[in-house]
């Protein structure tokens, strides 16, 4: 390492925020990055380990170490380049992931962690900057095609992947978007889409092929694909959402948190069309049910549009202030979070069993629900039993309830069905090793595959597909 006291000498030192006040008027993305000057002693705070816990804490296995030195050595070229090693889109993950890293991180036994994330993005945006990032089109074709299914983050690094093998790559996509939830999904505020259509112009350009508006299953048949391509991987993601079967759920007022966000993410691109069914908190008493990021992101997009008040109910109890004793390090700490949404303005409440809601001319005016308490861990579950806390019913006034619950694997009526693919016991494609179906010639990647799970580990899918089809169709030429 370039300076081995660095851990010592500087302290942790975050991208600056836009105050909350200041943010929540636009859709913009509000950090402001160090300067280099500050990034370079950052990257020294890098202790070099013997045993990189970062590494594998980051489910892709960055080399962490290796381009923290190389930051604070001012080699940022190499940076990028040792950063590709592992990452097809660090400007994604770089902004987006949560940084199990630096969760990782062996400085983050008694000290703030070192800056993985910041510096992560740092690199590719001076890349970027630099010009260093060209087209880089294979020298050579195999002749071979595959179809790749869905164009989030694992689809494209499944895409990228095949056609750097030099691969034919065609990736479909239902929406008249590319980027799956990272331009669907994703509020502009965490990561704006041009961010998105930079990498995708680099994709077109090295030869990737990208059709929209093409949903596999209901515009074609995914047999029909089958024939024209040599192998297939599936990519759509895990969209059937989990829903709250209770009373008053058919009340207006009440959506699923995916539909809420795509649509205000839709208006942030410029689309004019008349929304038959216009979902916004201007002006109301909002409820966000689900403490995840993604009841996080209604949370930043009901602010902006300009709620009256957010209320975000967890049915899990109030998580602890520091890692519990059966947590230890280096695992993900079970903690308190607090994301820049809700910093923002929120009311949050843990341990919340919603039980009904009730309304006028079929409107929903309220929320009625009920305090848990919990029991103590299962051992051989990790679970606690929840029971109702006796008189401690209460409702609140309420105009608009985004259930952002999680999902439950992926859509089966339409691709899946046709393709009469194996399923594992949580719905979810069941895969061998190579990240082959129980047919051959057909892969599965992403949420579709695993469930929901983080953009990294998206990208980690993709890549292992794209490894195994890779095997697969080379086995078939005799290579």
């Amino acid at each position: 390492m370039g300076d081995v006291k660095g851990f010592m000498k500087y302290d942790r030192k975050d991208f600056k925020k836009e105050p909350a006040g200041v943010r929540v008027k636009h859709w913009k993305e509000f950090y402001t990055p160090l300067p280099e000057e500050e990034l370079k002693k950052q990257g020294a705070r890098c202790m070099d380990c013997g045993v990189p816990f970062c590494q594998s804490g980051c489910p892709i296995g960055n080399i962490i170490p290796d381009w923290n030195d190389l930051v604070y050595n001012n080699r940022w070229q190499e940076a990028i380049e040792r950063l590709h090693k592992t990452n097809n889109f660090p400007e994604f993950t770089g902004r987006i992931c949560p940084a199990p890293c630096e969760n990782s991180c062996v400085l983050a036994i008694n000290q703030p962690a070192v800056t993985i994330k910041n510096i992560e993005v740092a690199i590719i945006e001076k890349a970027y900057q630099e010009g260093w990032l060209k087209p880089r089109p294979p020298t050579f074709r195999t002749g071979k095609k595959v179809a790749v299914i869905g164009s989030g983050p694992a689809g494209l690094a499944c895409a990228d992947q095949l056609n750097k093998a030099g691969h034919f790559v065609s990736v479909y996509e239902k929406n008249e978007a590319l980027g799956g939830l990272l331009t669907l999904g994703i509020p502009d505020f965490k990561m704006e889409k041009w961010v998105v259509e930079r990498r995708l112009k680099r994709m077109r350009q090295e030869g990737v092929v990208f059709k929209t508006k093409t949903h596999v299953g209901v515009d074609i048949s995914a047999k029909e694909l089958l024939t024209k391509y040599d192998a297939l991987v599936l990519c759509a993601g895990a969209e059937q959402p989990r829903d709250i079967p209770i009373p008053g759920r058919e009340l207006q007022g009440i959506y699923f948190a995916m539909d809420y966000l795509t649509q205000q993410n839709r208006i942030n691109m410029g689309q004019k069309g008349d929304f038959k069914d216009r979902i916004t908190a201007e002006g109301k008493r909002v409820v966000v049910l689900g403490g995840g990021d993604t009841g996080s992101d209604c949370i930043g997009t009901a602010n902006r549009q300009g709620a009256i008040e957010v209320l975000n109910f967890e049915l899990m109890p109030y998580p602890p202030k520091e890692r519990d004793p059966d947590n230890p390090w280096p695992q993900w700490a079970f903690i308190e979070r607090s994301s820049t949404s809700h910093d923002e303005g929120c009311k949050r409440d843990y341990g919340i069993m919603t039980k009904r809601f009730s309304g006028e001319n079929g409107k929903v005016k309220k929320l009625h629900a009920v305090r848990l308490e919990f029991g103590l861990k299962d051992p051989s579950t990790g679970r606690r039993a929840m029971t109702e806390v006796p008189g401690s019913d209460f409702m609140v006034d309420v105009d608009l309830v985004l259930l952002a619950l999680g999902f439950l694997g992926p859509v089966k009526k339409g691709m899946l069905e046709e393709l009469a693919v194996q399923l594992d016991e949580r719905g979810n494609v069941k895969t061998d090793e190579n990240k082959m179906a129980n047919i051959p010639g057909i892969f599965a990647a992403g949420d579709m595959r695993r469930g929901q799970s983080l953009v990294v580990w998206a990208i980690n899918e993709g890549r292992a597909a794209a490894e195994g089809v890779n095997k697969y169709l080379m086995r078939a030429v005799g290579v």
